[in-house]
């Protein structure tokens, strides 16, 4: 408790810290104060008719930080630029110039790399907007635009998510944390007062065991991510001694820490986001004139209606990608490499590519189980939905992972922050 206060009380007296935490909290209110700006014509009782039990577009409001709710200005929120993120990524596997440009060119290359992002964020932005509006048209949320002004509601909603792609990237640079994760746990966040006022008004004493078993969710669901995010599997690594001159150096021994999940909560956002893609495009066609584009679409939207297709999709997704990025942030080639350079060796293992094979193969494991718990944590609640008929448990679940994740990584970066400026 006296570190905490300690902690506490160097953030409020340095100034760089208390900057960093005040550019991050006035970016958040910038963000909601846009997410409760409505775009013009929405019609709020269909709106809300639209939303409810509607898990797709619950999901979908997650990732816009809660602006899709009341269709702000901001409603896409930073969907637009995790699709181009996503794809950048996985251009990386089909072009060797951009993995090097990702993996090999350094600060530079990943800078070159997170432009292409943002430039692709806007024909994204424009494709969804275009695709959400229509949505709303023909569920009569919005009234029948003229062409001019489809086309500048389709402007400003892409503005809106381009503005928040900058804001999380400011918070990244000038702030404490990441800011696109910042951004979507800010708008999951703003909803729980909302939440816990409707189990009030609605509650009945014949749903306590219901409420029991969504409070054992959700402490198994925080202590679950809590034990992957840090649970770690320590490399004993040795160096060399070296005399240069009359000095020797090296001889010393540490360990290189392999944590189970490499990947943290991008496999659950990545997975989310190729999920809502086809619902997307499917409930976009689900009224086109062809009957053919129209009963596809609506086998589309049945098989994924499915919950255990849903959760069956979401775990395999959960899973690919954790093993996805995990291959991309963690090369045990060039980890191989450095240590070599370094003087540096592995106990009973030799330097080089039996080194690069060793950590890869220690990787895979403990990837495979961390993936296989994320997935597990992922799905859980959807499961336990479909078995209790308990509503909007499955979104309450994936919020509640990333939320968890998210503030994990947020106290280890002020962590950091408060370390450096001690020493």
């Amino acid at each position: 408790m006296k570190d905490f206060a300690r902690k506490i009380s160097l953030i409020v007296t340095d100034p760089v810290l208390r900057g960093r935490v005040l550019f991050t909290l006035v970016a958040l209110i910038i963000f909601r104060v846009f997410s409760m700006i409505p775009i013009p014509g929405v019609d709020p009782l269909r709106l809300e008719s639209l939303f409810a039990g509607n898990d797709f577009l619950g999901l979908l409001n997650i990732f816009s930080g809660g602006g899709l709710s009341n269709l702000s200005l901001v409603m896409l929120g930073v969907g637009p630029y995790i699709s181009a993120s996503i794809i950048m990524q996985l251009l990386t596997i089909m072009s060797k110039r951009l993995k090097a440009m990702y993996q090999e060119e350094g600060e530079a290359g990943k800078k070159k790399f997170a432009q292409y992002s943002r430039l692709l964020t806007i024909p994204f932005g424009l494709l969804q907007s275009f695709a959400f509006l229509t949505i709303l048209e023909r569920n009569s949320v919005l009234p029948a635009l003229a062409p001019f002004e489809f086309f500048t509601n389709m402007l400003v909603v892409t503005a809106g998510s381009v503005l928040l792609m900058w804001l999380g990237e400011l918070i990244t640079e000038f702030g404490i944390g990441n800011g696109v994760s910042l951004i979507i746990f800010a708008g999951i966040v703003s909803a729980v007062p909302g939440i816990f006022g409707q189990l009030l008004f609605t509650f009945e004493q014949s749903q306590i065991p219901q409420y029991l078993l969504l409070f054992a969710l959700v402490l198994l669901v925080i202590g679950g991510v809590v034990i992957i995010t840090e649970a770690e599997r320590p490399i004993p690594v040795t160096y060399a001694k070296r005399v240069r001159g009359s000095k020797v150096y090296g001889g010393l021994s540490t360990y290189l820490p392999l944590r189970l999940n490499q990947a943290g909560v991008i496999p659950i956002i990545f997975a989310l986001s190729i999920l809502l893609f086809p619902q997307t495009i499917a409930t976009f066609f689900a009224q086109a004139q062809n009957d053919i584009v129209r009963s596809i679409a609506a086998a589309v939207l049945s098989g994924l209606g499915n919950t255990w297709i849903y959760a069956g999709l979401y775990f395999v997704f959960v899973v690919f990608f954790t093993y996805f990025y995990t291959a991309i942030t963690f090369d045990p080639q060039s980890i191989a490499t450095n240590l070599q350079k370094n003087g540096a060796f592995i106990p009973g293992v030799r330097p080089g590519l039996s080194t690069a094979e060793h950590l890869s193969r220690i990787l895979t494991r403990l990837t495979l189980f961390g993936s296989f718990f994320l997935g597990s944590i992922a799905v859980l609640p959807i499961i336990v939905r479909a078995l209790t008929n308990i509503s909007s448990l499955a979104i309450g679940g994936t919020a509640l992972l990333i939320v968890v994740s998210v503030v994990i990584d947020l106290v280890k970066k002020i962590d950091s922050q408060v370390s450096l400026r001690e020493y």
